[in-house]
């Protein structure tokens, strides 16, 4: 049976961050789930650097939620830098938002995010996010 892919969790809010990982539970989700703060831990997350230097303990995701507006480096930063990384072409990008802006939406989709959610979450969108990629990411039921 395949090990269950990681999933990283981009939020800068702690109480969106907990009620987004409830979410994902109360749907069925079982993957590890890593949370960081803001862009740059995302950055050094991917990259394998500073305190995920350890890729045993902080393994590639298989999926990542991705706050547009975090501090530092936003999730654009991240998507653009993310489309310069072959080693991370097979990982899902789901860009989380507490609105939805047209333009916003269209330039997530430009620069690579695999689908859009607008916080608050709700069952039914964890439940389809996770039939839509069970079959990519192993574990993901």
């Amino acid at each position: 049976m395949p090990v269950a892919k990681s999933i990283l969790l981009a939020e800068d809010f702690e109480d969106d961050a907990r009620a987004l990982v409830d979410v994902l539970k109360a749907s069925g989700i079982q993957n590890p789930i890593i949370r960081v703060g803001d862009g740059d831990e995302v950055l050094a997350y991917l990259k394998g650097e500073g305190l995920y230097g350890n890729r045993q303990s902080f393994p590639l995701p298989g999926l990542l939620l991705l706050d547009l507006k975090m501090p530092r480096v936003d999730g654009f930063q991240v998507l653009e830098w993310i489309q310069t990384q072959p080693q991370l072409k097979n990982m899902l990008v789901v860009v989380l938002s507490g609105h939805n802006d047209l333009k916003d939406v269209k330039h997530a989709y430009t620069l690579g995010a695999h689908t859009f959610l607008v916080k608050p979450f709700k069952l039914e969108d964890m439940a389809n996010l996770a039939a839509s990629f069970s079959s990519h990411l192993a574990g993901l039921s």
